[in-house]
């Protein structure tokens, strides 16, 4: 019995993939994800792992029966399949006749050893990959269907590191007639979208000719995730997805235009304006969605928000109502709300569009007008030091002082200033303490209020 340890170095790749296109052989442009790329690169673990890399490769030729081990603290035996597992993680040196040995397990009469070889195959393939696709797609057909469960299941985790490598492969499970299998192919198409775009790009351009409705469904609603590429293949898959005669197929390419008009407002605009006029009021909701997330200065942009504005269906109405403010002034907004106003049944747009028409500076209570109105600068404080002390008073009432006994006192009554000379002594002007109160006018040209007007006089 070996008591290994749990092995957790990284295997260094000896050169790294590079998936070309099978027609031109020329590379395929990548999306950028080389994190997600990396996920494969790890070794399948398990007890194996607590093998030496010679153990490894006699339990995975038949040479040994058995080997039993202590891995995470537990005692196992392990045969010939966890062996042909194990070849993952062999070292670089060894990794020509760990090819020759899974290409043998591949082909093995064994169904076990042959689904050990599918769980292997796609970090395998990183180090060395001849061969091994090729048995892949022989054992997608496998008799057994333990074996070709394990075939799909090794297509679907090698379809975003191998595109080319599995490109026929996954068109056909694409299509198939069994739904583990399609389901698998999907998943892989999928994650190779976040991979290689472009791959995936050319496999909805023949999935939207399928006559399969279902398929052309599928398809669409990929267009979402490569939607980001700015190229012309994209944009024709989804010119071909709006006017597709199923009305879900154009449902879910209307969602996507949302997404392009981040990328390429010029093509969002376009799309947008052609599925506004679509007969089905989800795809011409979708347009309106688009819009509002374009450049709505933009002319055709706006065209498109004013057509909508007078939709026939009021879901489009009330989105293109709602944008109408940030796009127009308020002299050009009330008279466009007052002609959409006299057609208009809709409760609740009438409703918003007499709240758009009313101006409160215009047509409000007093308090609205006067809310409207910016309040005065508050005046500083040395300034109001400099007026105080020139006499003058501040704001628009006179300031009282804080201190009772710093106001004026009472004059008394023996106080000759205090006597009755006027019954209506002039208004005391406001002036700071300590200041002299000059005289009015008035009072300068003799003119006092207690004498009686010419018209009082009697004849």
């Amino acid at each position: 019995m070996v008591d290994g340890l749990l092995r957790t170095s990284r295997v260094t790749m000896s050169n790294r993939y590079i998936a070309r296109d099978p027609r031109t052989g020329k590379p395929i442009q990548t999306g950028g994800t080389k994190a997600r790329n990396e996920v494969t690169y790890e070794p399948t673990k398990g007890p194996w792992m607590a093998l030496t890399h010679e153990e490894v490769m006699l339990l995975a030729e038949g040479e040994v029966p058995h080997h039993d081990v202590h891995w995470m603290g537990q005692p196992h035996r392990l045969e010939r399949p966890e062996g042909v597992r194990g070849l993952s993680s062999v070292r670089q040196g060894l990794i020509r006749p760990a090819h020759g040995l899974l290409l043998k397990a591949l082909a093995d009469a064994n169904p076990n050893v042959r689904i050990a070889g599918l769980q292997v195959l796609p970090e395998f393939a990183v180090r060395r990959s001849d061969e091994l696709f090729d048995w892949l797609s022989v054992l997608l057909d496998d008799e057994d269907q333990s074996v070709r469960k394990a075939a799909s299941e090794a297509l679907a985790r090698a379809a975003p590191t191998f595109p080319s490598g599995v490109r026929s492969s996954l068109e056909l499970e694409l299509r198939s007639s069994d739904g583990h299998r399609r389901r698998c192919a999907w998943d892989g198409l999928n994650a190779l979208a976040d991979t290689w775009p472009d791959v995936v790009a050319d496999h909805v351009d023949s999935l939207l000719l399928e006559a399969n409705v279902e398929l052309r469904r599928k398809a669409a609603s990929m267009l979402r995730k490569i939607i980001a590429r700015k190229s012309s293949a994209v944009w024709d898959l989804v010119s071909w997805a709006l006017n597709d005669e199923d009305v879900v197929v154009r449902r879910t390419a209307a969602k996507s235009i949302a997404q392009l008009a981040s990328h390429d407002t010029r093509m969002a605009t376009v799309f947008a304006e052609r599925a506004v006029g679509d007969v089905d009021a989800e795809v011409r909701l979708s347009a309106i969605k688009a819009i509002q997330r374009l450049n709505r200065g933009h002319g055709r942009a706006r065209d498109l928000i004013l057509a909508g504005a007078r939709s026939n269906d009021v879901r489009v109405r009330r989105a293109c109502v709602s944008l109408l403010p940030k796009l127009l002034g308020d002299d050009e907004l009330r008279g466009l709300v007052d002609d959409l106003l006299k057609t208009e049944q809709d409760h609740g747009l009438v409703k918003q569009l007499m709240e758009m028409r009313f101006d409160a500076t215009l047509e409000g209570t007093e308090a609205e007008r006067n809310a409207a109105l910016a309040p005065a600068l508050p005046v500083p404080q040395i300034d109001r030091e400099v007026m105080h002390a020139q006499g003058k008073a501040v704001g628009l009432l006179n300031d009282r002082p804080a201190d009772p006994s710093e106001a004026d006192p009472a004059p008394a009554d023996d106080d000759p200033a205090s006597a009755p000379e006027a019954s209506h002594p002039a208004p005391r002007l406001p002036f700071s303490r300590g200041h002299e109160r000059r005289p009015t006018q008035d009072e300068l040209m003799g003119y006092h209020d207690d004498e009686p007007d010419f018209d009082d006089e009697p004849f």
